[in-house]
């Protein structure tokens, strides 16, 4: 991507194939009105005829964009920012940094975003006088949302990455296809992007294309997708490999950090994620190829890290875990394209308190809902991105008003959202209200459901 192109605009996605479907050639009748089918929802898997097309719903969602960088961005972050927590005034603002994977030919970056002017692409339900409308909150304002970006020339295809806010910097960890680790200081990053003149000077100068990592780790033997940042000791890293080695990082005084090169014994296989426990230092879950999902608690010496294990937590590969930041749950997707709940207080039991097969394809993304306990996200390699609420009961659920269709769906998916082409990884915004990035294949989502 050129500097010319790392100002771009963030467009409404009009096209977005929803979970609406409806009849394309139907016309109107004698008296003029329409006269069109009810509309159906869309179940991913199947096929539409040749009268039949995808449509938006756009009264399904509170907030709908897209955003495109050029490369597709198979891994992304979202940076904390001093805005304020449970933001949903529009027009809304958000910082992000993702990593690229581009052609063998051509060079990657890590990516410094900020999201800005996120407008309502909804109309507001009740009627609400010019009096009752925010300052802040101009449902007129034609102006799009505009994406602006600063880069730092990486090494190789993004593998994958994560940020944390340590000490008064904010640092980026990245996984490259050439097997290393690097960690970035992204202060300047941001500094830029936040001030249109910083900004040009960055572009024009092409100051990231001589930025260093102010850390680098080559020890690992193959390259990896399993990073994460330790929520409850700052500046604590673990990083997982597509050989079978989980590293821990320590950070030091001086800016650096201590890498344990005596890799946790446990997995068989590729370690394909890696979360933290959200609450307990030292303690993180593991997922790999070979289909188990471990607890470890990095105290113990590396050979007896491992304290609990499912050894066949999936029928195939476990590519995905996330660990709810309030109840003593992790939700795991895998290869076979089902979704696992575990409670750790059941974990020996090796039997997950519930299971859900929807996703045709394989799970490559889950998330929990940052604050509310029963609610997740999960997405894969069949196009969809699928909203949960686990304290919904089948009891909950108005049969008389389902559409037959929809009859064998589990009560609990909330949602469905289509539109992306492989979808590689989603967040829930910890400080935007019900807002969900997500990136894939075919560019940038970001989006607000009337579900959550």
């Amino acid at each position: 991507m050129s500097d010319a192109d790392e100002q771009m605009e963030v467009v409404e996605d009009q096209n977005i194939e929803d979970a609406v479907l409806e009849n394309a050639s139907d016309g109107e009748n004698e008296e003029g009105t329409e006269n069109k089918d009810k509309a159906q929802v869309y179940l991913p898997g199947r096929k539409l005829s040749e009268d039949e097309e995808l449509v938006c719903d756009e009264s399904a969602y509170i907030m709908l964009h897209q955003a495109h960088t050029g490369a597709p961005c198979l891994s992304f972050d979202i940076i904390a920012d001093p805005l304020g927590e449970d933001r949903e005034v529009f027009p809304l603002t958000s910082y992000l940094v993702a990593g690229t994977q581009a052609a063998r030919t051509h060079v990657n970056n890590v990516i410094v975003m900020k999201m800005s002017n996120l407008t309502r692409t909804s109309k507001e339900n009740d009627e609400e006088s010019d009096e009752e409308l925010s300052d802040d909150e101009d449902v007129g304002d034609e102006k799009s949302p505009v994406l602006s970006c600063v880069m730092i020339k990486h090494p190789g295809c993004v593998n994958r990455l994560r940020v944390t806010t340590f000490g008064t910097s904010q640092f980026v960890a990245s996984w490259s296809e050439m097997g290393r680790v690097h960690i970035y200081n992204i202060n300047e990053q941001l500094a830029a992007i936040d001030d249109s003149k910083a900004r040009k000077t960055y572009q024009q100068n092409k100051v990231g294309d001589g930025i260093k990592p102010d850390y680098t780790f080559s020890g690992h033997q193959k390259e990896g997708f399993a990073i994460d940042w330790c929520p409850t000791t700052r500046g604590m890293l673990a990083t997982g490999d597509c050989r079978r080695d989980i590293h821990i990082w320590r950070p030091n005084d001086n800016g650096s950090w201590n890498v344990d090169q005596r890799p946790l014994v446990g997995h068989t296989d590729s370690v394909e994620d890696i979360q933290w426990s959200p609450n307990e230092a030292n303690v993180l879950a593991s997922c790999s190829v070979d289909k188990s999902i471990r607890i470890w608690d990095c105290r113990a010496a590396p050979s007896k890290a491992c304290m609990l294990t499912v050894e066949k937590a999936h029928e195939s590969d476990v590519n995905v875990i996330s660990w709810n930041r309030n109840e003593p749950l992790i939700a795991s997707g895998g290869d076979d394209g089902v979704l696992q709940i575990w409670d750790l207080r059941q974990f020996q039991s090796k039997t997950p308190v519930a299971t859900f097969k929807h996703h045709t394809d394989h799970i490559t993304t889950v998330e929990w809902h940052p604050k509310e306990s029963t609610i997740l996200a999960s997405g894969g390699d069949d196009d969809q991105i699928a909203l949960w609420d686990l304290s919904v009961e089948k009891d909950d659920v108005d049969d008389a008003n389902d559409d037959p269709s929809l009859k064998d769906l589990p009560p609990q998916l909330l949602f469905i959202h289509q539109g992306q082409k492989e979808i590689k990884e989603l967040h829930w915004h910890p400080q935007l209200k019900g807002v969900i990035l997500s990136t894939a294949h075919s560019g940038f989502n970001i989006f607000r459901t009337i579900s959550v």
